[in-house]
């Protein structure tokens, strides 16, 4: 009996109406839009400003759309995966609010956390699920609302991300899809990224929030320089395990951190830039959000058969790369 792969056979998205230009956050913080440009990529992003709306809806609309694209209805989906680190609630799971408001009564769901790198391993945790056979159907959801966690007084941080989700269903295939993965992690004892209060170590309190201790942190050279190399390593690793050559590889979807960090990966692996799925002028970093958001900019111009690696760094310490062959 073959080994079943899971693949994708449908992608979803969903982007906030508001975008945020670098010219409006020079009435915000210290910056210009050269000076951002220059050094990430960014001209503009997505803020989703609705009252009463945060991930979870983002995640509903991007669920919605990819049934849609694969002809799949929500009764039939196993399991839902949400990668995110900005969930509406700490419990219960931003995944369980979608599967309800979805309609996929059958469902078991569960959010998983592992910042930037989260959608690559919801992706290869749902696709284990379908290999053995325990699930027919998987929804993997990647969406974050890092607007809500963001201090606008602090240009280290604020100009570099954005609101938005993604999502795609997968399936059980014989030839196509999931061929390998890759997944790595450093413990950040040293707090290069992270959101300093919230959680049990350090409760929420009138002195945390007037600290805006909330808010995401980071050690800003560090982390360009570890996830620099860490996603070119693994992306070549990746490529090495499964005997690739650049010319073998159709695309390299990077999670859309930097320009700067997706470049240098891209030349590790060999390929030119015509190869490489880029989206981060118009939409900034949207944490889990970005991977499947470059799978729904490009959908149109994928072929059955490519192959494809996608590739990640976020905090945690966490960083990975999937192969996959597309087989939409």
């Amino acid at each position: 009996m073959s080994l079943k792969r899971a693949v994708i056979t449908g992608v979803g998205h969903y982007l906030p109406d508001y975008v945020l230009t670098n010219k409006e956050l020079e009435s915000y913080v210290d910056t210009d839009d050269e000076w951002i440009r220059s050094r990430t990529g960014i001209s503009e992003r997505r803020i989703l400003k609705e009252p009463g709306k945060a991930t979870s809806y983002m995640a509903e609309k991007a669920s919605l759309e990819a049934l849609e694209d694969a002809g799949a209805d929500a009764s039939d989906v196993d399991c839902i995966i949400c990668a995110t680190v900005t969930p509406d609630y700490l419990f219960p799971a931003t995944a369980a609010l979608v599967q309800k408001r979805i309609g996929a009564n059958n469902a078991f769901a569960f959010d998983l956390s592992a910042a930037c790198s989260g959608f690559l391993y919801a992706l290869s945790t749902g696709s284990t699920m379908i290999e053995s056979g325990r699930a027919k159907k998987v929804l993997v959801v990647g969406a974050d609302m890092m607007s809500s966690i963001l201090d606008f007084t602090d240009r280290t941080t604020c100009i570099l991300f954005g609101d938005g989700g993604g999502a795609v269903l997968l399936e059980a295939s014989d030839e196509y899809g999931i061929v390998d993965y890759v997944h790595n992690t450093e413990g950040d004892e040293a707090c290069m990224l992270y959101q300093p209060a919230g959680g049990s170590i350090k409760p929420a309190s009138e002195e945390t929030v007037k600290n805006k201790e909330h808010f995401i942190r980071q050690d800003g050279r560090s982390v360009f320089k570890k996830a620099t190399e860490g996603m070119a390593d693994v992306s070549l690793e990746i490529m090495e395990r499964n005997n690739l050559k650049a010319e073998d590889v159709a695309w390299l979807v990077p999670h859309q951190a930097n320009e700067r960090i997706i470049d240098a990966t891209a030349r590790r692996m060999g390929l030119s830039r015509e190869k490489v799925m880029v989206n981060i002028s118009h939409y900034g970093n949207t944490t889990a959000a970005t991977i499947p958001l470059c799978l729904y900019d490009w959908k149109d111009q994928l072929k059955k058969g490519d192959n494809l690696i996608l590739s990640a760094f976020g905090g945690g310490l966490t960083w990975g790369a999937i192969y996959l062959k597309w087989g939409k």
